[in-house]
């Protein structure tokens, strides 16, 4: 093809080596975008103003701005406590019986199938911890063992 050869001359999105860039130290700490501080100086001092305009058009129908007030009085809950009777931990057999406790309460209802995700997160990263630390103890006990 005619004109090809010089294309990658031309290529941009990696120009620079691996390890080198055209500013080795990188954005200065607290250096802010260019695109917020001019919105900023344009919103500065009308943040009353604002607020008080959505208030209003909030007040008179506008579901736009009700929505923007609601979140900002009250934002979604991402997150809540739940309350479940969890039957205690001492070992990884004990997790076996946990996870069943975990299945029940989903099936009655009593958990959320999320919500047991995030339990059964928390039991397979119990597990992992105190088999890391058995495991730990046993290699321990060998070289003792073994340097006597």
């Amino acid at each position: 093809m005619p004109g090809t050869e010089k294309t990658a001359e031309k290529q941009r999105g990696r120009p620079f080596k691996k390890g080198q860039s055209g500013n080795p130290g990188g954005r200065p700490k607290g250096a802010r975008n260019v695109t917020t501080l001019a919105m900023e100086a344009l919103l500065d001092g009308q943040a009353e103003a604002l607020t008080q305009k959505a208030i209003d058009l909030a007040l008179t129908g506008d579901m736009g701005a009700l929505r923007l007030c609601l979140d900002r009085i009250m934002p979604v809950r991402k997150d809540r406590p739940v309350s479940f009777e969890l039957p205690s931990v001492d070992s990884a057999q004990d997790a076996a019986k946990v996870s069943s406790a975990v299945l029940a309460a989903v099936a009655s209802g009593d958990l959320t199938p999320a919500d047991a995700g995030e339990i059964s997160k928390l039991i397979d990263t119990w597990v992992k911890a105190f088999e890391t630390a058995e495991l730990a103890e046993r290699l321990e006990r060998l070289e003792r063992m073994t340097h006597q």
